[in-house]
C-alpha cells in the first residue's frame, strides 16, 4: 500500500481496514506530533482524518470537522506524495461542503472567481497527453467505426464531446486508406466552447483537403444536457455513428426543481451537513429511472445509429451517502494521482495544473455538491450495461483487432502501471488492478 520511496497509495487496500487512531481535539499549533510521523504513518493518519472529518460534516458537527481540517492542513501538501496531494483536494472539498451551508459566505468567497476557458482547454489537453486512457478510448472508437462502416459511402459521426481533433484526424487517415476508397464523411461536434469547435473545424478541414476526402464539419455550441437533437441534422441514407466520451454521467443528475415557499429556518444543521438541497438528490436511489438520461438515450436510439461507442469513468461516485462517495472517490483519484506520480516530477507545473484544475474540481463536485449541481456522477460499467440495455441498445463485443490496438498503445506508454482488460466484450482500463475507465460499443436492437 505504501511505497518505499515515500509516495503513498490507497488504491489496493479497502478503506475499512485502516486502523482507527484516536484523533482528539488539540489546542495549539502546529501539532508537533503530526510532524514526527513517518511516511506510512502520515498516510494512514490522513485517511483517518479525512474519514473522521467527513463523518463530522455529514452529522453537522462542524466544530470537530474544523479541528480535523486543521490537522489535515499540517500533514497534506499539493506538492507532496500521492496521499498528501489527494488529502489537500479532499479537505478543500469538505471545507466547501461546510461553506455551502452558509450560502452568503460561500457566494462572497467565490464572487470574484474568473473562469479561464483557455486554461481549462489546455489542462484537458494535458490530461490527454500524460494519461493513455483517452487515447485508448479514441483508438477503440475509431476501430469500431471503421469496422461498422465497411462499404458505406456516406458516413456521419456525432461526437458528443468534440474536444480532441487528433482522434478524427486519425479516422480521416484510416478511411482514406480503405480499399474501396473513402466515404463522404460528416462529423457533427458538440461542445460548449466555441473556441474548441473552431479549432477542431480548422484542423479537420485542412486534413481532409490534404487527403482529398469529401468532408463536412457541423459544429453545435451546446452543453450536452441542452442538446437540440434537431440540430444534429441526421439524414436518411447516411450511416450514423455516435461517440460519447466521459459525457453521459452528467445526465444522471436529477432535474432541477423550483424551491417551494416552505420556511427553511427549521432545517437542522445536520440536514445542511448532509447536503440539503431544494432539488432533492434522488438519482442514486433509483439508478435506472432518471428521466434526463432515459430521455437522452431514447433520443439517441431514435436516430438509429449503426453503432454507438460509450466511454465512462468506471467507479461508483453516485451514492447518496457522503461517506460512500468519499471512500469510492478516494480510491479512484489516488490511482490517477499515482499514475501522474510515475510520469511527472512532483514539482511539474503541468502535473499541478491537471491535479488542481481537473481532478480537484471533480473531487469538489463529488464531495461538496448535491442535487442538480452534482454532475460528476460516475458509475460502474455494469450499471451502464443495464441502463443501455433497458433503453433498447445491444452490446457489440469489441473485435480482437480493437483490443490488440488498445494493448499495443498501453505497452508503448511510459505508465507501467496502466492495464487493459476485456470484460464481457468491453474494455476496462486500470491503474494496477484499480478500474478507472470503460469503453463499450452498442447498436440498436430491432
Amino acid at each position: 500500500m505504501f511505497q518505499d520511496d515515500g509516495s503513498s497509495s490507497v488504491t489496493s487496500t479497502p478503506v475499512q481496514t485502516f486502523p482507527s487512531m484516536s484523533i482528539s481535539p488539540l489546542t495549539g499549533s502546529p501539532y508537533p506530533w503530526l510532524k514526527e510521523l513517518k511516511s506510512e504513518e502520515r498516510g494512514l493518519c490522513l485517511i483517518h482524518l479525512l474519514l473522521t472529518c467527513a463523518k463530522h460534516v455529514a452529522s453537522g458537527n462542524f466544530e470537530h470537522a474544523n479541528i480535523a481540517l486543521d490537522q489535515i492542513s499540517h500533514l497534506s501538501s499539493p506538492e507532496g506524495d500521492t496521499m498528501q496531494r489527494i488529502a489537500s483536494y479532499f479537505a478543500e472539498a469538505l471545507a466547501n461542503r461546510i461553506l455551502k451551508t452558509w450560502p452568503g459566505i460561500y457566494k462572497a468567497l467565490h464572487s470574484t472567481k474568473i473562469p479561464f476557458a483557455s486554461e481549462n482547454i489546455l489542462v484537458r489537453k494535458m490530461f490527454f497527453e500524460y494519461f493513455p486512457y483517452l487515447k485508448v478510448a479514441f483508438v477503440i472508437t475509431n476501430q469500431v467505426i471503421i469496422e461498422a462502416m465497411e462499404g458505406e459511402k456516406i458516413v456521419h459521426v456525432i461526437d458528443l464531446n468534440a474536444s480532441e481533433p487528433t482522434q478524427w484526424r486519425a479516422l480521416l487517415r484510416d478511411l482514406s486508406a480503405r480499399p474501396e476508397g473513402p466515404p463522404h464523411l460528416r462529423i457533427t461536434g458538440v461542445h460548449q466552447q466555441k473556441e474548441v469547435l473552431d479549432q477542431m473545424a480548422r484542423i479537420l478541414i485542412e486534413e481532409a483537403e490534404k487527403l482529398d476526402i469529401p468532408f463536412q464539419f457541423n459544429p453545435i455550441l451546446s452543453k450536452i444536457e441542452n442538446l437540440d437533437f434537431e440540430k444534429l441534422n441526421v439524414k436518411t441514407g447516411e450511416a450514423l455513428a455516435i461517440s460519447s466520451v466521459l459525457q453521459l454521467h452528467s445526465l444522471l443528475a436529477p432535474e432541477e426543481v423550483t424551491p417551494t415557499t416552505k420556511d427553511t429556518n427549521g432545517i437542522s444543521q445536520k440536514d445542511l451537513g448532509n447536503g440539503y438541497s431544494p432539488s432533492q438528490d434522488t438519482a442514486s436511489s433509483s439508478p435506472f429511472s432518471s428521466s434526463k438520461i432515459d430521455s437522452f438515450l431514447n433520443s439517441l436510439r431514435g436516430l438509429s445509429p449503426k453503432v454507438m461507442i460509450v466511454a465512462e469513468q468506471d467507479s461508483n461516485h453516485n451514492k447518496s451517502s457522503l461517506m460512500e462517495r468519499l471512500s469510492e472517490s478516494l480510491y479512484f483519484y489516488a490511482a490517477l494521482f499515482d499514475c501522474l506520480e510515475s510520469t511527472l516530477p512532483r514539482t511539474s507545473m503541468e502535473r499541478l495544473k491537471v491535479e488542481k484544475m481537473l481532478f480537484g474540481e471533480e473531487i469538489k463536485n463529488i464531495i461538496a455538491c448535491e442535487g442538480s449541481e452534482r454532475k460528476e456522477r460516475h458509475e460502474k460499467l455494469d450499471k451502464w450495461v443495464q441502463r443501455l440495455d433497458l433503453s433498447g441498445f445491444g452490446c457489440v463485443p469489441l473485435s480482437y483487432y480493437a483490443l490488440l490496438q488498445a494493448r499495443r498503445l498501453v505497452q508503448g506508454y511510459s505508465c507501467d502501471g496502466c492495464r487493459i482488460k476485456e470484460e464481457n466484450g468491453c474494455v476496462v482500463m486500470c491503474w494496477q488492478d484499480r478500474p478507472l475507465f470503460s469503453v463499450s460499443a452498442w447498436k440498436c436492437r430491432r
